[in-house]
């Protein structure tokens, strides 16, 4: 079968349906939230355009047909992504955090887990999930042996875990109220046995936990607390992350998603996938940075007898930033496929995923800077866009793993690996057919 590149007719629908909901709910919106100061102000105005995306179903589409959603493949995901990124990141990277908060659901597929999914396929309300992970100190090295590991812990206490513990940078992890997501899957380290022992993996203690707002409000006022309100760089209107505590949080045993042992990977896999969907978010801004400049060069002459685009300088910096954009999305849409469908193993369509994530995000810098230097001085006035999609393009090389701490760590483990086969994603095992 011949390589296609051709957007299938279902993508090109979910393209286009994207792309009417960015322009018509969305961009509203932002013009809206721009005129407020308030971080907190701004996050509040975008609770209409999230309850339209609920009631249109782009909360249930995130949940896969077998958990009773109507979610799609990888790839038309990545599309949606893109479209909604190209036009406004912030309340976009509120939906996306809650498919984040549903991920390990998703991943795990447990009978048992369904319901706490009810809320997700109503498209109803404004509900909010989050995946709380991050924590103050950092958990870059959370699972190196001898090393502290995770400040947040859980304990077995007969037929109840209690959660003790502090988190940060968890989108949408504080609800709209402050008071808690809808639904928070929390990553502790079970403390159950009150000796450590200093040879156990760290991986074997690691334990994924439920916790919805009805477990907080029946452990009582103390029990959550936002120790600090984060003010973003970017991203300002997005689903705040804020540093929250967490006391004798009391759940039932059923709301342990993944025991000890199992918890790890399945927060591995929960980024492994949230890497391609940064590869799209990345392409989104690289494309409308793209835009802006294109437009600007066109119409623009800087009382010179020619556009700036007939100048050789700028249509270099144009054409640089085109190519680069027209990779990484090719590049997002593989390591989309390749999730879904291989070629290669597990390990190999991994790697795909988190090159996307680092070459892409990396990549987004560079263009947006590449079109302020285009457009030049005009760029550094606020009414552009340019100073947004550069605060915002800086936030996504270190978020959702850091590039540099976590992404590249990654990829260097898999080329350590002694049977580390670098095509085995593109050719299938072994490299090219003999």
């Amino acid at each position: 079968m011949p390589i296609d590149f051709h957007l299938s007719q279902k993508e090109a629908g979910v393209r286009d349906a994207a792309a009417s909901f960015a322009h018509n709910v969305l961009k509203p919106v932002r013009t809206e939230y721009k005129a407020l100061q308030s971080p907190n102000d701004q996050f509040q105005v975008t609770r209409k355009a999230y309850a339209a995306a609920s009631a249109g179903g782009l909360i249930k589409g995130q949940i896969p047909p077998s958990l009773g959603g109507t979610g799609g493949s990888l790839v038309e995901t990545a599309i949606l992504v893109e479209e909604f990124y190209s036009v406004e990141p912030a309340a976009s990277l509120t939906i996306f955090g809650t498919a984040l908060g549903l991920m390990p659901l998703i991943l795990t597929q447990k009978p048992e887990h369904r319901e706490f999914l009810a809320p997700f396929l109503g498209c109803e309300g404004t509900p909010l999930a989050s995946l709380v992970f991050s924590e103050p100190g950092g958990v870059a090295n959370y699972l190196e042996k001898g090393a502290p590991g995770l400040n947040t812990t859980a304990r077995r206490e007969g037929d109840e875990w209690v959660i003790n513990g502090e988190k940060k940078w968890a989108s949408n992890s504080v609800g709209w109220d402050n008071r808690g997501a809808d639904l928070a899957c929390v990553v502790c380290r079970d403390v159950t046995e009150s000796a450590e022992n200093p040879d156990t993996n760290p991986k074997d203690k690691i334990v994924l936990i439920i916790i919805t707002r009805a477990d907080l409000e029946r452990s009582g006022d103390k029990s959550f607390e936002v120790v600090r309100e984060v003010t973003l760089f970017g991203h300002t209107a997005a689903g705040p992350g804020h540093h929250i505590k967490y006391t004798d949080v009391r759940v039932p045993a059923k709301n342990v998603l993944c025991p000890p042992g199992e918890a790890a990977a399945v927060v591995s896999g929960a980024f492994d996938l949230t890497a391609v969907l940064v590869g799209a978010m990345s392409v989104g801004i690289m494309r409308a940075a793209f835009d802006a400049a294109l437009a600007f060069a066109k119409s623009d002459d800087r009382r010179g007898k020619v556009p700036l685009l007939e100048r050789q300088a700028v249509a270099d910096l144009l054409s640089g930033m085109k190519m680069q954009t027209e990779a990484c999305r090719a590049l997002t849409w593989k390591a989309a496929h390749a999730m879904e469908n291989g070629p290669g193993d597990y390990s190999a369509r991994r790697e795909l995923a988190l090159a996307a994530k680092v070459y892409c995000s990396d990549a987004a810098v560079k263009v947006v800077t590449d079109a302020i230097n285009a457009v030049g001085v005009t760029a550094y006035d606020v009414e552009q866009p340019f100073a947004e999609l550069l605060k915002n393009a800086i936030g996504l090389p270190i978020f959702d793993g850091g590039n540099v701490g976590v992404r590249r760590r990654h990829m260097q483990e898999l080329m350590l690996s002694p049977d580390y086969d670098p095509w085995a994603a593109t050719y299938g095992p072994s490299g090219l057919t003999k």
